[in-house]
C-alpha cells in the first residue's frame, strides 16, 4: 500500500497504527515520485479520495490518502480543508499557529472549542472502489503553544480528556490512541482486515 504523503510524521502514524494489521508500505520517493494533484474538494473525504485515487491509478498500487484539518467553533469551522494553506501556501507550521492565535486573540478560552477532523480514503486501482474512514478528536485551542510531540496545530490543541495537555504535550503511544488520524485509522483497519 502507498502511503501518499511527504509528511514524516502523519507517515509515522499511519505505520505505527497499521503496522500491526500485517500492511507492508511504500513511500514516494524514486519509485513513486510525488504527483501534482489539485486538493479541490468541498471536504475532507473528498481530498482524500482525489489523492488515492490519482496515485493509484498512476502507480497501480492501492494507496491510501487522508484530508485532515482543524475546525475551530468560534471561526466558523475555520481554517477546516484549508487547514495546511491557512496562512498561505508556503506557510510554515509557526505561520499557522501564528495566524490562528492572532486570530483567536480576543475570544475567551471557553469559547475555543475546536476539532480536528481527519478523512481517510484507500483506492485499489483494481476494484475502482474507495473505502473511506474518519476519526475526531475533540478539543480547544490553548492562548500559546507548547510541547514538541508534534506538528502542525499540535502545539495549540488541547486534547479533550487529557488534564490540559496539548497534542504535542501527549507521547506518541498516547497520541495514537486518541487522534483524529488514529480513531480514523482505527476504523479503517476494521473495514480492510
Amino acid at each position: 500500500m502507498l502511503i501518499v504523503s511527504s509528511n514524516k510524521g502523519k507517515i509515522k502514524e499511519i505505520e505505527a497504527v497499521l503496522s500491526s494489521y500485517g500492511f507492508s508500505f511504500q513511500v514516494l520517493g524514486k519509485e513513486y515520485p510525488v504527483l501534482y494533484v489539485e486538493e479541490d474538494g468541498n471536504d475532507f473525504s473528498d481530498n482524500a479520495l482525489i489523492k488515492a485515487k490519482a496515485y493509484a491509478e498512476r502507480y497501480s498500487i492501492t494507496s491510501l490518502a487522508d484530508d485532515s484539518g482543524l475546525e475551530v467553533d468560534s471561526l466558523d469551522g475555520r481554517p477546516g480543508v484549508q487547514s495546511a494553506r491557512y496562512a498561505g501556501v508556503d506557510a510554515k507550521d509557526e505561520d499557522r499557529v501564528r495566524k490562528l492565535l492572532e486570530e483567536l486573540k480576543d475570544v475567551p478560552l471557553e469559547k475555543r472549542s475546536a476539532r480536528f477532523k481527519c478523512c481517510i480514503c484507500v483506492y485499489d486501482p483494481k476494484s475502482k472502489r474507495p473505502i473511506f474512514a474518519e476519526g475526531v478528536c475533540e478539543g480547544r485551542i490553548t492562548t500559546s503553544p507548547r510541547g514538541t510531540n508534534g506538528f502542525g496545530y499540535d502545539p495549540v490543541f488541547e486534547v479533550e480528556g487529557f488534564n490540559g495537555r496539548t497534542m504535542a504535550e501527549l507521547s506518541m503511544e498516547e497520541k495514537n490512541t486518541v487522534s483524529h488520524r488514529a480513531r480514523a485509522l482505527m476504523d479503517l483497519s476494521k473495514k480492510i482486515s
